[in-house]
């Protein structure tokens, strides 16, 4: 129990499925932190805190709008008076609007960019200045490989994942002489809710892109996720870690 006492905010958990989110909640969770899940669905949301809980962990659920800086605020303030700090933020909100270029529209461009990357900033902003004072903590964006490598038909979306990768750098130099270490994470396919529209000829396709041959699974990313956030990684900061069997290698 590495994570007993600690506290943990988890962005865009409450999806349904198996998602990346909830695994992440329920890896920390196991670990002894108490979960605060951040969803703009308020039943998964209360779903994934009440699986907490049968599990045996705390939990709490939100209803917001990470891109809202009002509700974002609320929220932190929130926790703070329920539990007195805030030790773990993984910025892990994220919606899609997958289209050409050509045919992006203005609503596209900045529904994407505003969730995923303006989230990130407004939530790290907010738990920041609480980890500030404690002179710990950790955060952990969770990106992606096509922020790195670009895809067609996902320019706004490669965009925001960019842009969190430069977002991760900059403020782990801010935050580093306080204790706190900030990560990205760049899973690769992972065999969610959002992948499962794919249909079979495209997994087939980016299978043949992926060395290990396999489409990965939530619990690989929580894993990096909760290891970012033990004491044994203290002297990691800054970095982009790919889970992604391997396709950008």
């Amino acid at each position: 129990m590495k994570l007993e006492g600690e506290v943990a905010l988890v962005t865009g958990a409450g999806k349904g499925g198996r998602g990346i989110g909830q695994a992440i909640a329920l890896a920390l969770a196991r670990e002894g932190a108490k979960i605060a899940v951040a969803s703009f669905s308020v039943e998964s949301g209360v779903a994934l805190a009440e699986q907490v809980r049968q599990a045996g962990g705390e939990a709490v659920s939100y209803q917001v709008d990470v891109s809202d800086a009002v509700q974002v605020d609320r929220m932190v303030a929130d926790i703070l008076s329920r539990y007195g700090r805030l030790d773990v933020l993984v910025n892990n909100a994220g919606i899609t609007r997958d289209t050409l270029l050509l045919r992006m529209t203005e609503e596209q461009w900045d529904a994407v960019l505003d969730i995923n990357l303006k989230g990130a900033f407004l939530c790290t902003r907010a738990a920041a200045r609480q980890m500030l004072r404690q002179k710990k903590g950790r955060v952990i964006n969770i990106t992606s490989i096509l922020g790195v490598t670009g895809n067609a038909g996902q320019a706004n979306y490669s965009a925001s994942k960019a842009g969190m990768i430069g977002f991760t750098k900059a403020v782990a130099r801010e935050m580093a002489s306080r204790n706190i270490t900030v990560n990205a994470v760049a899973p690769g396919y992972i065999e969610t809710a959002m992948t499962a529209g794919l249909g079979k000829q495209i997994e087939k396709e980016v299978l043949q892109r992926v060395p290990l041959g396999r489409l990965g699974q939530p619990e690989d990313v929580a894993g990096l996720v909760l290891f970012l956030c033990l004491p044994e990684a203290s002297y990691i900061t800054g970095q982009v870690i790919h889970v992604d069997g391997g396709m950008a290698m």
